[in-house]
């Protein structure tokens, strides 16, 4: 049994590495084979990604799971707690399992530096191969190539959309970016992209490694408004199937993408059985409507990580097509490398108020910035000194017929959460 507590492993993995972020998978591979971790299961499914990939994972993973096979899911970052990260049978891991992990990937390590994500994946890898698992879905942490999730090889490689973020590491165009995301492709196996318009170098890759690439909008896709749609694709032998589906919470595209890659796996093709998989999947802080009293009054509350453009642009078209019956309220923060203006561009014209305030974190953008910003849009805007408080001046001027949008990063998103828990919401 592991001496240091949950907390005690993670403030000693933030002080392990000089940097947070050391981008490379030579360290990690040594530890890796070290603990003999190269294998994980007898499926496992890559997915990569510029916004998505949360909720793909989350489908891939029910989908499996409907089937009857022990899943596990590796996601990243957590908003409340660490054991967010790491799933198994669709249950967080319990903190003394996540403490025996880091303890036997810290004895393999020896001498071996590895940042706080590298330890976190490693140990991810150790409790999934421990547990004799089915399958298991493994979220990229960043960028693809040079991932520590890529130390693994997939028998399927998920790419679900390429926009430009992460600039210092992925550089500044779709095609770098790109370039970055197809290093999960494998030789002969399959890989997958959402992405309707994927960029030169993510084709080139697939065609160098001889990889059967499935793209949205080619060789599979949806249709469809209002409270239906369809999804459209192909059976590893090509020949062509459709499916009708329900109107879904969380974003359709990913949907599709994880029903092409479930239909890669063989299993069993149910349409009933898929219908309810999807509508019942949920991923917290993605799309996410809660419920919370408020001085006697029952308010919506919509919850989203989205904090880059990309994210923003979908958010918007969301936004637009369920106007709420009253006005949309928004509490909005941001970290300072994120696109401001990218952000705040798409959703000007669907929120009607806005509350502003700093993330409690280091990085976080001055509210007098978001506030400046929003003005030169000319939106009504306040600044507040934190999260909270802006939610809270949200939720007193809004009526039930009003709904308060918080979006902008996952820290403004687990700041909220917390509240939520504090104020004792349902959702």
């Amino acid at each position: 049994m592991s001496t240091r507590s949950l907390g005690d492993w993670l403030a000693y993995l933030e002080q392990l590495h000089p940097s947070a972020i050391d981008m490379g998978l030579e360290r990690s591979r040594q530890v890796l084979e070290r603990l003999a971790l190269g294998t994980l299961a007898p499926r496992v499914v890559t997915v990569t990604g510029t916004n998505g990939k949360g909720s793909t994972c989350a489908f891939v993973a029910a989908l499996l799971k409907a089937q009857g096979l022990r899943v596990g899911v590796y996601a990243s970052p957590h908003l409340l707690r660490y054991n967010e990260r790491v799933q198994i049978d669709g249950q967080e891991v319990g903190d003394e399992a996540l403490c025996q992990a880091f303890a036997a990937v810290e004895a393999a390590r020896g001498d071996v530096s590895l940042t706080y994500f590298e330890m976190g994946t490693l140990a991810a890898f150790w409790l999934f191969r421990q547990a004799a698992l089915d399958a298991v879905v493994l979220e990229v942490g960043l960028g693809g190539r040079l991932d520590a999730v890529n130390l693994v090889d997939a028998d399927l490689a998920l790419v679900t959309s390429i926009g430009v973020d992460h600039v210092e590491y992925l550089g500044d165009t779709r095609e770098s970016v790109a370039f970055e995301k197809a290093g999960i492709f494998r030789p002969g196996v399959p890989a997958l992209c959402g992405d309707p318009h994927p960029p030169q170098p993510l084709l080139d890759k697939a065609a160098e490694l001889g990889c059967p690439l499935y793209v949205r909008g080619r060789d599979f896709d949806l249709q469809g408004s209002g409270e239906h749609w369809r999804w459209q694709g192909r059976a590893a032998d090509g020949s062509p199937l459709t499916l009708d589906l329900p109107m879904l919470d969380l974003p359709l595209e990913n949907a599709a993408l994880a029903l092409q890659a479930y239909r890669l796996c063989g299993l069993p093709w149910d349409p009933e059985h898929l219908r309810r998989t999807l509508l019942a999947t949920r991923v917290t802080g993605r799309l996410d409507r809660r419920v919370v009293m408020w001085q006697g009054k029952r308010l919506q509350l919509l919850l989203d990580v989205g904090h880059n453009p990309h994210a923003a642009d979908y958010l918007a078209q969301r936004l637009a097509a369920r106007p709420p019956l009253g006005r949309r309220l928004a509490v909005f923060g941001l970290l300072s490398d994120k696109d401001l203006d990218g952000v705040i561009a798409p959703l000007a014209d669907v929120v009607d108020d806005w509350a502003v305030a700093p993330l409690e974190s280091p990085r976080s953008r001055p509210a007098a910035e978001l506030y400046d910003a929003l003005k030169n849009l000319g939106a009504t805007v306040k600044s507040h000194e934190g999260v909270d408080a802006a939610l809270e001046a949200q939720c007193t001027q809004a009526t039930e017929d009003d709904e308060i949008l918080l979006f902008g990063s996952f820290f403004c998103v687990a700041q909220a959460l917390a509240w939520l828990e504090r104020q004792g919401s349902r959702g």
